[in-house]
């Protein structure tokens, strides 16, 4: 098993914005005529609200005005860690009709642009990006895995610790997962000034939620393998 390095594989931007979308509970919605907050999505996401399609694509509605609008949507850690923020996804577009949160379909929206902003940076999205990725199959039960980690099995956490590279200095006060996907946990090792994330790879991509377990149950196997205790400080 390898531990983390600044190779392991990880999400794509396209992946992540997807991601986003298909977990979230929650959207901002700003147009000309004001900001709404659309809460308590249903498991639909924001696109069982909005209908994106290519510029000068045909609408159900027929309607020629288009008026523009912004989606904001946050990622927000699961976890108690520091700095909770992983992501913002801002969505860009032209309505085809105006928004309201209580309609019974979908908007039609006139993608414009996907921006992705998190700890790497700002990185732009296209729709045929989109379009062509296929969420990760982690999203949908992500925080119910992660907390149910800390909550039930707090030990485990540093047992991880083992595989970070480089090691956990003696500055490290806390580590918690901030962060699971198809293709590893990462874990929020905490110092007394500040913070870094530690990227542990499994050997192969989850390809559905049933091989979430025993790939982490592999990593706590070479865990424990590992001569390194890496305890945290008392």
């Amino acid at each position: 098993m390898r531990p983390s390095s600044p190779r392991a594989a990880r999400p794509t931007p396209a992946e992540r914005v997807r991601s986003i979308l298909t977990a979230a509970h929650s959207m901002t919605v700003v147009t000309d005529g004001g900001e709404q907050e659309v809460h308590r999505l249903d498991g639909t996401g924001p696109m069982g609200h909005i209908h994106l399609h290519v510029p000068a694509e045909h609408c159900p509605t027929g309607r020629t005005a288009r008026l523009p609008v912004r989606l904001e949507l946050t990622d927000i850690a699961p976890t108690p860690v520091r700095d909770r923020l992983r992501a913002r996804v801002t969505l860009t577009g032209l309505l085809d009709a105006p928004y309201t949160s209580e309609a019974a379909r979908s908007t039609c929206t006139e993608f414009g642009q996907a921006l992705l902003e998190d700890a790497g940076g700002r990185t732009f999205v296209a729709l045929d990006e989109l379009l062509a990725t296929e969420p990760d199959p982690m999203a949908g039960c992500e925080a119910a895995m992660l907390t149910h980690l800390v909550d039930e099995h707090a030990e485990l956490v540093p047992l991880l610790l083992r595989l970070v590279r480089p090691l956990p200095g003696r500055d490290t006060v806390r580590a918690l997962p901030v962060a699971l996907d198809r293709y590893g946990i990462t874990l929020r090792l905490e110092h007394r000034t500040g913070h870094r994330d530690a990227r542990l790879a499994f050997p192969t991509p989850v390809t559905g939620v049933d091989e979430a377990g025993p790939r982490i149950h592999a990593l706590l196997a070479a865990a424990r393998r590992s001569s390194h205790p890496n305890r945290l400080p008392a």
